[in-house]
């Protein structure tokens, strides 16, 4: 009975592996018109980094 105790969890999370690895085989995605390149930072990023965000009251001298 120890045994069983023992093996019966390694057993399931084999089980649960090996169904994700058939379903990355069974269901391949696409991947390379969502990401972007390494690298490259995003435009977004770049443009709002020296402003303040909005809704910022302006610092007073």
């Amino acid at each position: 009975m120890a045994m069983l105790a023992v093996l019966l969890p390694l057993l399931m999370l084999g089980v649960v592996v090996l169904l994700g690895r058939y379903e990355e085989l069974l269901l391949p995605q696409d991947d390379a018109g969502r990401r972007e390149p390494v690298g490259v930072p995003p435009a977004a990023a770049t443009a709002t980094s020296s402003r303040a965000p909005a809704g910022t009251p302006a610092s007073s001298p």
